[in-house]
């Protein structure tokens, strides 16, 4: 790959320098920095997630010394660029074009060059088209180089007050109702921390889902538009946000987060008085479910014990 890898169908989504004047090196406020040549890769940058000081010394240099800047689009990361005083080749690799570009900056490295990969915020490859890439570099033999910075959900995290010994990212919830509850039904037993990012236009589809499966009392938190001037967090149970969010207008980016499940005994008896008062109420199905979602108990296994606790008592519901 040379230095004309740009075609010109690349002119509304590729930037470049105008030149080499003022390459290889950045500024903050007056003063200048170099940035020294750096070993043949692919870099996985990380870049703020709103709050542009938020990045690193090592990833300023990084964007500097490159041969290529991959990034989602190249408008959002020419504002860093220009922040900084950084003059480089930009050029898009998003889920739009993935296919068609991946080659392209395959052969670049295979050339020894050096290829930035940049998100539009935060960490590439967390919920971000990036992961193929770097896959693809593994197997053919190509250094992946991180270089650590700001993460959304990271920082979220730590914000919340919820534990953070053992926490799960499950990226973004499914738009579709079904498979959204099927998918929040599989993590309801996890030991946990769950994190999620959401659309501020599914916030409140999403709690009152997670509310209907997980129950009204976990601890949650919403936290928005983390580290810009309308950052915010709303804490409390799943049941409390479900309410404060069902008509509230919700804008920005929103990484939601769940508190583990309360240990609960389940010895064989404990299932088996969950099992009793279950099917007072609900068919053998509903209450299978409901006690398999609260003690992880196999389903079969479980109704096969409800059978057997209903013949017990005569039948009936």
């Amino acid at each position: 790959m040379t230095d004309d890898l740009p075609t010109p169908d690349d002119r509304d989504d590729l930037e470049d320098s105008g030149g080499d004047e003022g390459r290889h090196g950045f500024r903050i406020g007056a003063a200048a920095f170099p940035a020294h040549r750096l070993d043949p890769g692919l870099h996985v940058v990380a870049t703020p997630i709103g709050h542009l000081g938020d990045v690193s010394l090592r990833a300023l240099e990084t964007l500097a010394a490159a041969d290529l800047v991959a990034c989602e689009d190249t408008r959002t990361t020419r504002v860093l660029l220009d922040r900084y005083g950084i003059r480089n080749r930009l050029i898009s690799y998003n889920d739009h074009n993935a296919g068609e570009r991946r080659p392209r900056l395959l052969a670049a490295l295979a050339e020894g060059k050096v290829v930035a990969l940049v998100s539009d915020a935060g960490t590439p490859l967390v919920s971000d088209p990036g992961y193929r890439l770097v896959a693809d570099c593994v197997a053919a033999g190509h250094r992946v180089i991180p270089v650590p910075g700001a993460s959304a959900m990271l920082a979220a995290l730590v914000l919340s007050g919820l534990p953070t010994d053992a926490f799960l990212f499950a990226g973004f919830l499914s738009a579709r109702a079904e498979a959204r509850r099927r998918r929040i039904e599989e993590l309801a037993r996890v030991p946990a921390t769950l994190i999620f990012y959401e659309s501020p236009h599914r916030l409140a589809e999403s709690l009152a889902d997670l509310v209907a499966v997980l129950g009204a009392d976990r601890p949650a938190v919403v936290a928005r538009e983390l580290t810009k001037t309308f950052e915010e967090t709303v804490r409390g149970t799943l049941g409390e946000l479900a309410g404060i969010f069902a008509t509230r207008t919700v804008k920005g980016e929103v990484v939601l987060m769940v508190g583990a499940p309360a240990e609960i005994a389940t010895s064989e008896a404990d299932v088996d008085a969950m099992l009793r008062a279950a099917l007072a109420r609900l068919a053998p199905g509903p209450a299978v479910a409901e006690v398999a979602r609260l003690t992880g108990a196999d389903r079969r296994t479980l109704y096969a014990r409800s059978l057997e606790l209903r013949a017990e008592r005569g039948g009936g519901r």
